[in-house]
């Protein structure tokens, strides 16, 4: 059978198709980071309110997955967000979540949580920007927890799951780990920093 060349009409009619799904998908990329804001946002308002009900459950090590653990502040970045239990894909949809297997906010050895940087919240957006001597406080329903910054951000291998193991020195340490570069996940960037004050606030507030 002889070739038949498509009719203009036919030709138009593809590259229009083609125009619209490449638009739509341009769209699509562009819009998931802020529908993945607002939907972290709606989480927040949720964990907020549930975080001080948690105290009972925190204190008897009671906390799930996904449920509210501790209020994370870095005050010169502005960051302000409620930790979950937990890193799974779920869990992370409120921005940070807490490595199971790691201490607990204010205990010995290296307590380790992870934030998005690009998404749900990106909390941990400008965290290389982080400066020895900054301050990250972390508020469980029973104590509040100021923690100093320790040299600068650092980046490692994704599958370098030494940076939240213990911690090589005696002492109580806070481990902040996100995605590196930003948009993507080839590596990790990583900061430390040093429990330098605690302070029982059920008893503050109650003065």
């Amino acid at each position: 059978m002889p070739f038949r060349r498509p009719s203009p009409r036919l030709i138009s009619r593809v590259l229009t198709g083609a125009a619209i799904v490449l638009a739509l998908a341009g769209i699509g990329v562009v819009a998931y980071p802020f529908a993945t804001d607002l939907w972290a946002a709606r989480i927040q308002r949720g964990l907020a309110g549930d975080l001080a009900a948690k105290a009972v459950d925190y204190e008897a090590g009671r906390v799930k997955v996904g449920e509210p653990l501790t209020q994370l502040e870095i005050p010169r970045l502005g960051v302000d967000v409620v930790v979950v239990e937990g890193t799974t894909l779920s869990a992370l949809q409120a921005g940070a979540g807490h490595y199971p297997k790691t201490p607990l906010p204010g205990e010995k050895g290296n307590v380790a949580i992870a934030g998005h940087r690009t998404t749900y919240g990106k909390p941990f957006n400008r965290m290389d920007e982080l400066q020895e001597g900054d301050r990250v406080i972390l508020t469980t329903p029973l104590e509040r927890h100021v923690y100093e910054i320790e040299g600068q951000p650092r980046v490692v291998e994704l599958d370098d799951w030494s940076v939240i193991n213990r911690y090589p020195k005696r002492g109580s340490y806070l481990t902040l780990t996100s995605c590196h570069p930003e948009g993507s996940a080839d590596y990790r960037i990583v900061v430390r920093a040093n429990l330098i004050q605690s302070t029982d606030v059920v008893a503050e507030a109650a003065r």
